[in-house]
């Protein structure tokens, strides 16, 4: 596998055999006989990169100033013996007892003032110095004895930072929150214009006035709930840069931490991490509290191929069956193991690792599944880890080919955070569904999709889609609106380009910063209630949001043939310079987005990888490029209660079969088909 890297700094590449096929494990929580046990158990999977010392803090310190490495040595070496990598983490993301008794000035406090405690993880504030004195002293011991070591692959900044403590309220954050305004904005007088302080008289004189957004007795100041998000952002970012420097220090091995692209947690703004990783890496569990979770799966894997702009990355955790965390904690069904860990390699993990090994027996992640359960390995899930090991051993030539698209869709976290905020027109409207129906509809129409920032190169797409870009910079405004003048072809939906990066309304009608190029204004917002549907005059339905619309230039595709705003267009499509801008003004449902967005893609020459189906069949294509010859594999991923097949040709490599015009793909299986390679015309 090769990592991304920065135009300013080259970073070392997390190098692998073929696919990875890893773990976190927990060594400390059982007697050494059963770590004999667990390697020879790992090497029968084909495990082949274990994470450790995630929680190993207070194992390693467990008095203060008293280190014992002694476990940890003896696990590293039973690992290396036995020809297993090491993911090292650097075992900071917990804090032990004893420091927290010595110093509970690092306990985060939450919004309503409250502390939380010991007890549980994450028990720290980003902001406090001594958490960040004690935990780099660690990460200094930990480089300095492993750093060189033959075994470690990998270093493991912490630990899904950010999960359980990105936000804290406590002085020490307003410290910090202070000091990261002041340099944002220089001059007071320049936040409270960007804040709109004038509103409501909070207007502030100095620094010290500004507090972080607490819990208020009315709605909060949505400029300063924003700057919040993205101070904790970058606070954990800092801390995270603060780890990897100590780690460079000591070692040249490539240096990540687990990213949480989910839909459950939005605390951390992923585009500003990605380029300080040696390689992008992802945890993701599927959300059964979802309509769709298989969707968001592969929504996520686009997003974190997005952060990795386009290399491969690794998936460092996901679950083999149930989780313990969500109301109702679902197993899965036999073979879904294997479906959602092909989706991530189809999608463009080049590492597929779980949590974890061994099922822990006691404690918060008891009844957390994991590659050796409970019951052992007479197991039907002990016997799918072995085979799913057995097949990403052949795939092991995948790794280092790319995932093929040509449509983007825009993902912002400063919209997800601004665009749900507390006073909004429809709280039955939220950011993600927007970006979720987009995604979720081009998979349907067998299209796969990158998910990119605002701001990224959008020439090499030929059609983009833009859901509820509600906060825009000018800078990243003009990028999508060149993209569609130089001949791009673009969808825009509802609420979007309405607010600049300080929350302030762009004036003169909505869509703010996309009006010209649509060819439209919106003179107010009309949402309906979450029961109420519409019409509209193509014979599709909408609800959720209507909007009191007129066409500047644009042609009118649909109107709405009843509700509160009969006859006022719903859905647009405008010519701007060389190219096409298109609008919906409303939530389609799912066969009228569908509709659009299909009759869009054969406009702009876009071909789907796989067939139409409701999101039963994926169908991704990854392709390895030299200079003289292509080598694509397309990846069919049957979610299905029926056989399908997909017309293609070459050797099939699950089952090593060939397939002369057409695969077929068992109910519930994944084929892979490395594609009979293409000569590049100007070769030799």
């Amino acid at each position: 596998m090769t990592s991304r890297s920065t135009s300013t700094d080259e970073r070392p590449a997390f190098v692998h055999d073929g696919i990875a096929f890893g773990c976190d494990y927990n060594p400390e929580q059982w007697s050494r006989e059963v770590w004999q046990e667990d390697v020879v158990l790992m090497r029968e999977a084909g495990v082949d990169l274990v994470a450790i010392n995630i929680f190993g803090w207070s194992h390693i310190e467990p008095r203060d100033g008293v280190f014992d490495f002694e476990g940890l040595d003896a696990i590293i070496e039973l690992l290396h013996e036995n020809g297993i990598r090491v993911n090292l983490g650097t075992g900071t993301s917990s804090t032990p007892p004893w420091l927290t008794t010595k110093h509970p000035e690092i306990l985060p406090i939450m919004a309503d003032g409250t502390t939380r405690y010991p007890g549980g993880r994450q028990a720290w504030c980003p902001s406090s110095p001594v958490f960040r004195e004690r935990a780099l002293l660690l990460v200094d011991k930990v480089a300095e004895r492993y750093g060189s070591h033959p075994a470690v692959a990998l270093w493991h900044v912490s630990n899904e930072l950010g999960c359980h403590n990105a936000l804290c309220y406590n002085e020490e954050s307003a410290e910090a929150f202070r000091r990261w305004l002041e340099r944002r904005y220089t001059t007071i007088d320049a936040l409270n214009a960007a804040w709109g302080t004038s509103f409501w008289s909070q207007r502030y004189g100095t620094w010290d006035e500004i507090l972080p957004p607490m819990l208020t007795v009315s709605t909060s100041n949505p400029s300063q709930v924003v700057d919040f998000h993205r101070f904790s952002s970058d606070e954990l970012l800092d801390y995270y840069r603060a780890e990897y420097a100590v780690l460079r220090r000591h070692s040249s091995i490539p240096i990540t931490t687990n990213f949480m692209v989910t839909a459950h947690i939005k605390n951390l703004d992923y585009w500003s991490w990605a380029p300080e990783m040696d390689v992008i890496a992802n945890d993701h569990y599927l959300d059964n509290r979802l309509e769709d979770p298989t969707a968001e799966l592969s929504f996520s894997d686009d997003l974190t191929r997005g952060l990795a702009q386009g290399a491969p990355w690794i998936l460092m955790e996901h679950s083999t069956s149930a989780v313990n965390w969500q109301p109702l904690n679902l197993a899965k069904q036999p073979g879904e193991m294997t479906r959602n860990s092909l989706t991530h390699v189809a999608r463009g993990a080049d590492g597929v690792c779980f949590f974890q090994w061994r099922a822990s027996l006691q404690g918060s992640e008891k009844f957390h599944s994991a590659l050796l359960p409970h019951a052992g390995t007479n197991t039907d899930l002990w016997r799918e880890v072995v085979e799913l090991g057995a097949t990403l051993d052949r795939l092991d030539e995948v790794a280092g080919s790319r995932v093929v698209a040509d449509v983007a869709i825009l993902f912002s976290w400063d919209s997800w955070w601004s665009a749900d905020g507390e006073s909004r027109p429809s709280k039955s409207v939220d950011y993600l569904q927007q970006v979720h129906a987009a995604h979720g509809a081009l998979r349907d129409l067998g299209i796969t999709t990158d998910v990119v920032a605002p701001g990224a190169d959008l020439s090499g797409y030929r059609m983009v889609i833009v859901p509820g870009l509600y906060m825009v910079t000018d800078v990243e405004a003009t990028n999508i609106n060149d993209y569609v003048a130089a001949g791009g072809s673009a969808l825009v939906t509802f609420f979007s380009g309405i607010v600049d990066e300080d929350d302030r309304v762009r004036t003169g009608g909505y869509p703010g910063a996309f009006r010209e190029m649509l060819g439209v204004s919106v003179d107010e917002f009309v949402p309906l209630a979450p029961t109420d549907q519409v019409s509209l005059d193509d014979g599709s339905s909408a609800g959720l949001w209507a909007e009191r619309l007129r066409s500047t230039g644009a042609d009118v595709i649909a109107r709405y043939a009843d509700g509160p705003l009969v006859g006022v267009p719903a859905v647009t499509r405008h010519d701007y310079q060389s190219g096409v801008a298109r609008y919906v003004a409303t939530v389609l449902d799912r066969d009228g987005l569908k509709a659009l967005l299909r009759s869009m893609a054969a406009e702009a020459g876009v071909t789907p990888t796989g067939p139409e189906t409701d999101g039963s069949v994926e169908v991704i294509r990854r392709r390895a490029q030299s200079q003289q010859t292509t080598q694509d594999y397309l990846f069919v991923i049957n979610h299905s209660v029926d056989d399908i097949t997909v017309a293609t040709s070459g050797i099939e490599l699950v089952t090593g079969e060939g397939v002369e015009t057409r695969v077929t793909v068992p109910a519930g299986a994944v084929r892979v088909v490395k594609e009979r390679e293409t000569k590049m015309e100007n070769a030799a």
